[in-house]
């Protein structure tokens, strides 16, 4: 089978797993509240419009709200669409570990509570997860740039540098561990050497994802570490703009120039300046998750629990908040290069051809 028609048959699965409703079209089924973090990631725009499309075409009134990075908005926002009756909650959260109070009035006027792509900590008051299966995005991530340097034919040793998602994420420790599962066992041989020194999240960690914030990061480490004529090989990078902010740095002192190559660099979430980043040979890979998946399959699973349905095949053992273990739907990710990003991200209209010109 191939990848397209994996993809499809993976959203296929989803709905009928959750039991989507074939009477999309019902009216004034009350109004649901979606708490998005910023719009200056590519894909929280995209999330928040697939997710306001979904839930109208099925009959709810949507309050859409972007908390332009700033978690005492988010919060205000929540406890406002809580005020105004709110039926269920969507929320990709700025910082998981600070809606506890707000939720336990969500909780208390029995709204339902679904954690978007990002886990929501230490409440009870939370029902239900959607995601991809984000130890699996590190996976993807260390691999392909296992791939990218020819490892195992090519034996190294290697120069590496280690990125990770902003601390009060949760789903940035996932990433990491995923892809540490992968390249500790290298780096303990020697193969992959670390040339800084610097690893664990509490000191690789991006703050906010930030790229501004890897590309200062990255020049500290080329400054510090590399200035005696060795080069890094390779990046771990969590997303795509954490990627770019790291791109910035090395063209900064000459990679991509004369002889001296870029690093092979890792990405997340398949935005078009990766892509064109990765045609034009600077990033190596990104992992595509389709969250125009992940907005259907959440629309369909708010309508099935505010319908009295159950949804199934809920994985109910991996996501620990801290106070419970939360029911979570996981989707897949896909590894996307210079090889198969036309397959994976154009023709499946993820992305249009036109806009990588």
């Amino acid at each position: 089978m191939n990848l397209l028609k994996s993809l499809a048959w993976s959203v296929l699965a989803g709905s009928l797993a959750l039991g989507a409703s074939a009477s999309a079209f019902a009216q004034d089924k009350g109004t649901i509240g979606i708490a998005m973090p910023e719009q200056t990631t590519l894909r929280w725009n995209s999330d928040g419009a697939e997710l306001k499309s979904a839930l109208e075409a099925k009959g709810y009134t949507v309050d859409l709200q972007y908390a332009g990075d700033d978690i005492p908005n988010q919060l205000a926002q929540i406890e406002n669409m809580i005020t105004k009756g709110s039926k269920a909650l969507i929320i990709a959260a700025l910082d998981g570990t600070t809606l506890s109070a707000a939720l336990e009035q969500a909780g208390a006027a029995d709204i339902k509570v679904i954690a978007y792509d990002r886990l929501i900590r230490d409440t009870e008051n939370v029902d239900y997860y959607t995601t991809f299966d984000n130890f699996q995005v590190g996976v993807l991530q260390a691999n392909s740039i296992l791939k990218g340097l020819g490892y195992p034919e090519n034996k190294g040793p290697f120069n590496i540098e280690l990125f990770g998602g902003s601390p009060d994420d949760n789903n940035a420790f996932f990433f990491y561990d995923g892809a540490m599962s992968v390249l500790q066992p290298l780096i303990d041989e020697g193969v992959l050497v670390v040339k800084s020194g610097q690893m664990g999240m509490d000191t690789v960690g991006t703050l906010r994802w930030d790229g501004a914030t890897a590309q200062a990061r990255m020049d500290n480490l080329l400054s510090a570490f590399y200035s005696d004529g060795s080069q890094v090989d390779a990046v771990l990078a969590p997303n795509d703009g954490v990627a770019r902010g790291i791109l910035s740095s090395l063209k900064g002192i000459g990679y991509g120039s004369g002889d001296l190559d870029y690093p092979i660099i890792s990405g997340q979430d398949a935005e078009i300046p990766s892509i064109k980043a990765i045609i034009a040979g600077e990033q190596y890979s990104t992992v595509y998750k389709d969250t125009r998946e992940l907005a259907r399959v959440t629309a369909d699973l708010v309508d099935t629990v505010l319908e009295g349905g159950e949804p199934v095949g809920l994985d109910t053992t991996t996501y620990e908040n801290g106070v419970k273990t939360v029911p979570s739907l996981l989707l897949t990710p896909y590894e996307v290069d210079a090889t198969n990003y036309k397959e994976l991200v154009v023709d499946s209209g993820y992305i249009k051809e036109s806009d990588l010109q």
